[in-house]
């Protein structure tokens, strides 16, 4: 009975036992297993047919800890907090490069080296400079001392001593400082060495620039000892970028162990035991091909096919030699030209001949543009009558005048062209002597160039001595040449421009508008600007300028914007003066300035934008070239817009305005170039007290310096319509273009012709 009563009292929690005891003996059994696997003996053997910890993490990942942990050491949680990174000052702007080529690492094809010396550099290095300079785009010059007078625009690198291979060594070691990053091959040549530089030129891209490349004239070494070559420098060679790189580390070690007074054969020494690379003459069927010039030579009598492609020629004696040389090599590409000319010629008429349009489609001359098509009659080019002595339709409007100057040698040299082009049709069979010119046409067809027609009447002779007088129409095109650019210095948009404003009694209703417009475009923009104003006065006004100044307002108004603006100073200077001189307030502005400020001369009308303070910084050039700029001026409102509604604002249209190609008075240029001119000025002023009153800035710049002035229409510069105050004192030529921009300045022909007609219209009602 008493075990019944145990056994129904265990009954209810007997599965709870079990569970309990089957818990432990599993949690026994786990701990048991894992230990297994830790044994550093068993788990080096499990790692290595797992062969990876990363495998391994993937087959047990609960407890890979365990196999990547080999310290007994437990594991101590550490907290990091959070603390955010502290910018120190302003993020920096990347660099970008000043050309795409630097970013993108494209080089240069061809790096010209030409060795020379103290005595020499002032005669044959300046004849190879004008013979090569102008064809290839880098030439250095390398010498050892300099000379008492270095020559003008050549790039002259001294290395301090007249030994020869000190100085080739020297040179070398330059090149890898200085160009190995710009260019991919390298020319070296002699002063005693002419250079057919286009030959080279076009020689260079056919070669790859990764190749070890060593080409000139292959020579032995002194003695016979080796059996390697190395490139003569007598004849130049080229030296490929990737051997120049290879030799930059041996470099310090061949100027020690290379002994030897040649400086080509310590050259050859150098890249032969260093980079095993050989000179070679020939390479996949280019050929450097060289001319050995003898004391007799006679360059005339050398006909041949290899002569015709040689690219140096040694030695050279005297600069005289190297500019003949240099003449006949030229009349030789020359020749080559118009043969291929030619040539493309006769092609292009025996293709036309199948075209559609026939023989139609090959336009004469072969190879230029077709003539201009006009599509409205105002497109119409008109045509210039001329004789030998008289042109009509003159430039000022006069219906006829005589021939002369640069006109009367272009119709004498288009004559003589005619002629001697006819001559060489007809010869030997007929002979042609010029007579007289009856009628002579020519116009400018912007499409092709200049276009003659000519009637001339001849004598015709013949082979037997027979004469008879006859009249031809000839026809001749002077073509336009291709679109050179031309190298200028390097500028930028960052100079500060001062603006001179001078002001007289009449301008002082314009002046608030100018300080609008100058506020609105340049102090609210920031731009990099200066304003100094000008106030001129006649005697009367001075005289009396502390009861009545007629610039008060103007001043006021100065005033109030220096306090508007912080920072802001535009200083005024007050002129007494019966006749107002551009020049005479310029000397006055020039001495209270820095030689390099750029100054803009402008006018009450002016209105300054930034588009052309870009433009005024972009086209004025320190010691090369001064900028005056045309501007675009409205025609009187009363006469473009009579019986209609004016626009609020004004577009640069025929029928709206003009550029006023008589205005001079706005103009950029820099002090130091208007003091230079000045002192050129100084003889004639001597002679001639009153020039200064009788020139303006523009023919001082003409006339007394040497400088490029650039005149282009200026879009940027847009004027309202405002009659000009001209001043008789001045030189007759300025007044008469005063005159004449406010005759222009009124409106166009049919705007004026329908004036007066309404005006004719009305007296006779």
């Amino acid at each position: 009975m008493r075990i019944a009563k145990i056994v129904g009292y265990l009954k209810p929690i007997g599965p709870i036992v079990v569970g309990i005891s089957l818990g432990f003996t599993l949690s026994l059994l786990s701990v048991s297993w894992v230990d297994d696997i830790c044994d550093p003996s068993w788990k080096g053997h499990y790692i290595e047919e797992i062969s990876s910890k990363e495998d391994l993490k993937a087959t047990r990942k609960s407890n890979s800890f365990l196999l990547e942990d080999d310290d007994d050491e437990d594991i101590q949680p550490r907290i990091i907090t959070y603390k955010p990174i502290q910018q120190q000052g302003e993020a920096k702007r990347p660099f970008r490069s000043k050309y795409a080529s630097t970013e993108l690492g494209i080089r240069d094809n061809l790096f010209v080296g030409v060795l020379t010396s103290k005595n020499t550099i002032n005669t044959l290095g300046v004849s190879v400079n004008h013979t090569i300079g102008h064809h290839l785009g880098s030439v250095v010059f390398f010498t050892g001392m300099n000379s008492h007078k270095t020559p003008h625009g050549m790039q002259v690198v001294t290395h301090g001593d007249e030994r020869p291979v000190w100085n080739m060594y020297q040179t070398i070691k330059y090149i890898l400082e200085h160009y190995i990053d710009e260019y991919n091959w390298f020319y070296l040549a002699q002063d005693d060495t002419y250079t057919q530089a286009d030959r080279v030129k076009a020689l260079v891209p056919h070669l790859s620039m990764n190749l070890m490349l060593y080409m000139g004239s292959p020579e032995e070494f002194i003695g016979g000892e080796m059996q390697d070559r190395y490139c003569y420098g007598g004849f130049g060679y080229l030296i490929s970028r990737p051997l120049l790189l290879r030799l930059k580390d041996f470099l310090e070690n061949c100027r020690d162990g290379i002994l030897t007074t040649r400086p080509d054969e310590w050259l050859g020494r150098c890249i032969i035991e260093n980079t095993n690379t050989n000179c070679v003459d020939e390479y996949e069927g280019l050929h450097y091909d060289r001319f050995e010039m003898g004391k007799n030579s006679d360059l005339s009598k050398e006909q041949s096919d290899q002569f015709k492609t040689i690219l140096t020629v040694h030695p050279v004696s005297d600069p005289e030699q190297m500019y003949r040389l240099h003449k006949y090599f030229t009349e030789i590409e020359l020749q080559k030209s118009y043969q291929e000319i030619e040539k493309l010629q006769a092609e292009i008429k025996n293709f036309s001949a199948i075209a559609f349009e026939g023989n139609r489609s090959g336009m004469w001359p072969i190879g230029v543009n077709p003539p201009f098509e006009p599509k409205t009659r105002f497109e119409v080019l008109k045509w210039e009558y001329f004789t030998e002595d008289t042109i009509y339709l003159c430039l000022d409007g006069s219906p006829k005048c005589e021939l002369q100057g640069i006109d009367k040698m272009d119709v004498a040299d288009v004559i003589d062209i005619a002629m001697g082009e006819l001559n060489k049709k007809y010869k030997p069979v007929l002979h042609l002597k010029k007579q007289k010119l009856i009628n002579g046409y020519r116009r400018f067809d912007p499409t092709r160039g200049m276009e003659y027609m000519l009637d001339l009447q001849m004598e015709v002779v013949t082979q037997k001595g027979r004469s008879r007088s006859i009249t031809k129409r000839v026809q001749l095109v002077r073509p336009l040449s291709n679109l050179e650019i031309i190298p200028m210095p390097y500028v930028t948009e960052a100079t500060k421009v001062f603006i001179i404003l001078p002001l007289v009694k009449d301008d002082t209703d314009q002046v608030k508008p100018f300080l609008e417009e100058y506020a609105s475009n340049a102090l609210q923009k920031k731009e990099n600007v200066g304003l100094t104003v000008l106030f001129i006065y006649d005697l009367f006004q001075a005289q009396h300028v502390h009861q009545n100044d007629i610039f008060a307002n103007a001043k006021a108004q100065i005033t109030k914007y220096e306090r508007k603006f912080p920072g802001l100073k535009v200083p005024w200077i007050s002129v007494k003066t019966d006749n107002p001189s551009q020049i005479k307030f310029m000397d006055l502005i020039s001495k209270k300035h820095p030689v390099g400020t750029l100054f803009f001369t402008a006018t009450v009308n002016t209105v300054v934008n930034t588009e052309f303070l870009n433009r005024c910084r972009m086209n004025s050039i320190s010691n090369w070239q001064v900028f005056f700029p045309i501007h675009f001026q409205d025609f009187n409102p009363d006469i473009a817009y009579h019986g209609q509604e004016r626009p609020v604002t004004i577009d640069l249209v025929r029928d709206a305005g003009h550029f006023d190609r008589n205005a001079f008075a706005e103009a950029c240029f820099y002090n130091s170039d208007y003091m230079a001119t000045r002192t050129h000025m100084a003889a004639d002023l001597q002679e001639n007290e009153d020039l200064l009153e009788t020139l303006d800035i523009y023919e001082m710049f003409v006339k007394y310096s040497s400088l490029h002035v650039f005149r282009a229409i200026e879009p940027a510069l847009h004027q309202k319509h405002v009659h000009q105050t001209c001043n008789p004192h001045l030189s007759e030529d300025i007044y008469h273009r005063c005159i004449q921009s406010n005759l222009e300045g009124l409106g166009t022909r049919p705007q004026l012709a329908m004036v007066l007609f309404e005006q004719e219209q009305g007296n006779s009602t």
